[in-house]
């Protein structure tokens, strides 16, 4: 890629819209799940939908790596952090993130040492600086954050830092689109592959999702250009009566993936047997832990931990958006009580979340197609 604009051009916006709707059989309705958040928001801040027939219809996916983190976790995170000898680290996106306990900041307000952090190397800095002290790192994110959670884990091993440990919350793709498509709820005919995650896991994984599913992926790049393109080829696919993995963001993704990523997860990291996901319940192995080799390193290990399970809010529908059954406006509480300064879910927290996606770019082309109805 040589420039943004090329990927932003509204000429080539047009033809692809033109061609898409040329392959759309009279009649056929289609849905298509774009799984990433960071496609979501895409979507509705450059107004993509307006560029697609009536007739294809694009759902949100359980791909936000914040929106898939249960209440009980974040719990378990704050009743660490209260700990006087502790100092909790944490990526920006997770400090309003709410659990049965209230949030980070709640806890910060209350006395507990929690810090934003950018990296989980910064966590590790502090906890050089400050040796006296237990620091904790709230690893979250899918295969796209993992490497680095384990790259760092690696280097404090390698260090001797003993008082730096991860209390991991990585979370896997595969299994969640698993769930999806065993759901009853959803009858999808595509999937726009997560970019982030494909640049770490490649696009063999997907494989049996046509295989066995008989379901059309492509993994799609974050531009305005890559979400019509990605379009174009699942509609392609469908209208030659295939069902294939294809590539569109092939500047990016290898189709095997990153090997030297792959090998720092692996040396770190193993599956868990179970975890439960906002929205999707427990999934067999969907989840990373820790390796015993690395127990020292092992917030869970080290620390006792309630792990009491915590029911969302019965107002928030936030499962219902991350399976694809809702969409954000469609929840009741949308727009009115929750809302990204008083959020009651965490899809309108994250910054990948569908429902802020929605409420900042996607609420205003709601607000005049309800316009043009009304008038």
């Amino acid at each position: 890629m040589r420039f943004v604009d090329e990927f932003r051009d509204a000429g080539q916006a047009q033809a692809l819209s033109a061609r898409i709707a040329g392959l759309c059989e009279p009649g056929r309705h289609y849905t298509f799940m774009e799984v990433c958040g960071g496609h979501t928001h895409t979507i509705y801040k450059h107004g993509l939908e307006d560029h697609l027939p009536e007739t294809v219809r694009l759902v949100h996916g359980p791909g936000c790596p914040v929106c898939v983190i249960p209440m009980g976790r974040v719990d378990d995170a704050i009743a660490i952090a209260r700990r006087p000898e502790v100092i909790m680290t944490s990526f920006g996106d997770m400090m309003r993130v709410p659990g049965g306990q209230g949030s980070f900041y709640d806890a910060k307000a209350e006395g507990a040492d929690i810090r934003m952090v950018y990296s989980p190397l910064d966590a590790l800095k502090i906890a050089r600086e400050n040796p006296d002290r237990k620091v904790v790192f709230m690893a979250i994110g899918f295969e796209t954050t993992a490497p680095s959670t384990a790259m760092t884990v690696l280097r404090a091993a390698a260090e001797g830092v003993a008082n730096f440990s991860v209390f991991c919350n990585h979370v896997t793709i595969i299994p969640a689109i698993k769930a999806i498509l065993d759901s009853p709820d959803l009858r999808l005919d595509g999937f726009l592959g997560p970019g982030h995650v494909s640049t770490v896991i490649g696009c063999r994984p997907y494989e049996f999702i046509p295989a066995v599913y008989g379901r059309p992926l492509v993994c799609a790049g974050f531009e305005p250009a890559d979400i019509l393109r990605s379009v174009h080829m699942l509609l392609q696919q469908l209208a030659d009566g295939r069902a294939e993995v294809e590539n569109q963001y092939t500047r990016v993704v290898q189709w095997n993936g990153n090997r030297r990523a792959l090998d720092a997860i692996s040396r770190v990291m193993e599956l868990r047997p179970y975890f439960e996901w906002r929205g999707l319940g427990f999934i067999s192995q969907s989840a990373l832990r820790l390796r015993e080799e690395f127990a020292a390193h092992d917030a869970e290990r080290i620390f006792e931990v309630p792990g009491v399970r915590v029911a969302d809010p019965k107002a928030c529908q936030c499962g219902e958006v991350l399976k694809g059954v809702l969409r954000p406006w469609e929840c009741k509480v949308f727009g009115t009580a929750c809302t990204p300064e008083t959020p009651i879910g965490t899809c309108m927290v994250s910054s990948e979340g569908a429902c802020a996606a929605y409420y900042n770019f996607g609420r205003f082309t709601r607000q005049r197609v309800q316009e043009a109805i009304r008038a």
